[in-house]
């Protein structure tokens, strides 16, 4: 009789708990679709029936997905890239919130998948998917993790700005091309890009209440929705990226040196009706005006709905880092680690999550390394080049800064953390201070100099007074002492001297630049040959070591004629270089270049407009500088037959 009433009990209990969950229920499902917390419970198109199975009674999709996980692990390692895809993109539906399934997904399309095409467009798309998924699906569903951040940055950091991939140029072009049309080119100074974002930032956040803030905005918008109306659903007038990118397109059209020198403005407008629309609507004083305020609202509208970016974050950073130009894959690199380092801080506060955090933090850091050697871009996208890109020293006060951040945050990770952070801002921070020398910067310089020796010179943990020499002394030992041991750094860095200087110092008119770059080469040239380290000849006459370094002569030849053969920088930029260059630069290497340049010119659609020969003169007094270069090959090689008869003679 116990046993019944106990199971009577249970029974009652079980009745009355499975009706206070039913009234529950609901309440629970709508704040879980609310806030985006509920895995799906809908069977899935096309699925095998495990997977409907496991949708339809919900207790066992943990084990499907546990089955797929695995599955899909086997299909990699057997190079079945597709398939593997296939059972991962069935988790994310599932469980959206498995963050390392999208990672999973997003590696295997941007890196294996890709590798398997044929042509770099198609595996551009394949890289771009993966990052898209990432970055638009993935976050979205896991915005506080902190691995799919760190892998996003490193994706954009290493498959778009790295060189491993053999179409990394492609992807660089394609890259820039669109951030260019979604955003347009940033202004010069940093002070100015700051105000650019902040524009966007401070948009507002509806098309009504820009209407009311602007009402030009209301008449240009209408024209758009009537001269689109004609055209297919897909060119239908939409607040959305598509339409961002064509009017992006429109604009580059009207500052692009190539649009212009090859007539595109013309050829767009009588072939491209969707050209011809925009360009009779949005070139009226009314709708110039009005897009002042309308193109930062779109701006933003697509940044938060198409790209998961928030124009308030890039603003943020924008201020407090650097003068990010979002064309460059390093920059978002930086926004995507050092969002998921905010983002995701809460949840990483254990003592395994904090290698995490660490990892993720390099990547913060070498993203701003990397801006300061090449952030400073300039790309025409009617053109076949490559984007541009020099060197941005206003990188190096900022990682500066940043280094303090990253030293506090992790002196007390085991490991060394912290100190990882020293030996990169040692090594960085001692080439900096050459460079802010170079430039003529000796303020900021000998504030970096006595920065280096409070925290690891005289004021390190072991005193010592490697920081402690005036600074032109610093930079003599630095540039010069360790050549005697690595003579091969002194031939890269006349070389790289020199190439800093031609590239910046004729494309963007900064004379002394150059000068500058003449004169380090100079003194380096001449020290390290006269050095008694080096100055010796052995047996066959020939200088071992000092030979190294050929004549400043020989290095300016050398390095001028490989800055405008280097098919990664932009054509007319090397053109430019060449055409600023001295009268005899130019003859040491007008014959070297010459064809190299024609043949890549020909390939160029100004080529049909523009004759190569007006764009690449033969200097003055090339037939005289040809003879002279003759009688010294033929003197070179009487010396050199007369060294090989001597030597003859001696054995």
């Amino acid at each position: 009789m116990r046993d019944r009433l106990i199971q009577l009990a249970v029974v009652v209990l079980a009745v009355i708990a499975f009706t206070c969950a039913g009234k529950l229920l609901p309440a629970v499902l709508r704040v879980s679709d609310e806030n985006g917390l509920r895995y799906t419970d809908v069977s899935l198109e096309g699925a095998p029936p495990i997977v409907a199975i496991g949708t339809a009674i919900g207790v066992l999709r943990g084990v499907v997905v546990d089955y797929l996980w695995i599955k899909a692990g086997m299909q990699k390692e057997k190079g079945l890239f597709y398939e593997a895809m296939t059972d991962a993109r069935l988790i994310t539906k599932l469980q959206p919130r498995f963050g390392e399934v999208w990672s999973f997904q997003g590696h295997n399309m941007a890196y294996n998948i890709s590798v398997l095409t044929d042509t770099p467009s198609e595996r551009w798309e394949w890289v771009r998917a993966g990052i898209d998924l990432v970055r638009d699906e993935g976050l979205r569903y896991n915005p506080n993790d902190l691995i799919l951040h760190k892998e996003l940055a490193f994706w954009l950091s290493h498959k778009i700005d790295g060189v491993a991939d053999d179409a990394h140029l492609y992807y660089k072009r394609e890259f820039a091309r669109e951030w260019q049309y979604l955003l347009g080119i940033p202004p010069g100074s940093h002070q100015d890009r700051i105000n650019w974002i902040a524009k966007i930032k401070d948009a507002p956040d509806s098309i009504e209440a820009l209407e009311l803030k602007n009402p030009a905005v209301h008449g240009m918008v209408e024209q758009l929705k009537s001269g689109l109306s004609g055209f297919d659903q897909r060119f239908q007038f939409q607040l959305d990226s598509k339409f961002l990118t064509n009017l992006g397109r429109w604009q580059s059209v009207q500052t692009s040196r190539y649009a212009k020198l090859l007539g595109l403005d013309d050829t767009f407008r009588t072939n491209d009706p969707i050209f011809a629309m925009f360009d009779t609507v949005l070139k009226t004083p009314e709708s110039q005006a009005a897009l002042v305020d309308f193109l930062p609202f779109l701006q933003k509208k697509v940044l938060l709905e198409s790209f998961n970016m928030d124009p308030a974050l890039m603003w943020e950073y924008t201020r407090d880092f650097g003068p990010f130009d979002w064309r460059h894959p390093q920059s978002h690199a930086f926004y995507w680690a050092r969002k998921g380092a905010t983002t995701a801080a809460k949840r990483s506060s254990n003592v395994e999550d904090i290698y995490k955090v660490l990892n993720n933090d390099r990547i913060n850091i070498q993203a701003m390394q990397a801006l300061s050697r090449t952030g400073m871009m300039q790309y025409d996208p009617f053109s076949n080049d490559n984007p541009g890109r020099l060197n941005d020293p206003r990188w190096i006060k900022a990682i500066d800064r940043y280094f303090g951040e990253l030293y506090r945050k992790h002196f007390g990770t085991r490991g060394g953390g912290g100190d990882s952070f020293c030996d990169f801002y040692q090594n960085f921070m001692s080439q900096a201070v050459r460079e802010l020398y170079r430039m003529a910067d000796y303020e900021g310089a000998q504030a970096i100099l006595t920065k280096l020796d409070s925290l690891f010179g005289r004021g390190g943990l072991i005193p010592n007074n490697k920081y402690e020499a005036p600074l032109a002394t610093f930079v003599h030992n630095v540039t010069f002492n360790e050549y005697n041991g690595s003579p091969d750094v002194a031939r890269s860095d006349v070389y790289a001297a020199l190439e800093r200087g031609f590239r910046e110092g004729l494309l963007f008119e900064r004379p002394q630049v150059l000068k500058e770059a003449l004169e380090f080469a100079k003194g380096l040239t001449t020290y390290f040959q006269e050095n008694q380290y080096t100055d010796f000849v052995n047996k066959f006459g020939e200088r071992r070591m000092a030979d190294l370094i050929g004549s400043l002569r020989t290095s300016v030849q050398d390095v001028f004629a490989n800055v405008v053969m280097d098919s990664s920088q932009p054509l007319m930029d090397r053109l430019t270089i060449y055409n600023r260059a001295g009268e005899s630069e130019r003859r040491m290497i007008h014959d070297q270049v010459k064809g190299v340049l024609e043949a890549e010119y020909s390939l160029d659609p100004l080529s049909n407009v523009v004759p190569f020969t007006q764009l690449f003169p033969e200097p003055p007094d090339m037939d005289a500088y040809r003879q002279f270069q003759a009688a010294e090959a033929v003197r070179r090689g009487a010396e050199a037959e007369t060294s090989k008869r001597s030597t003859a003679e001696l054995k």
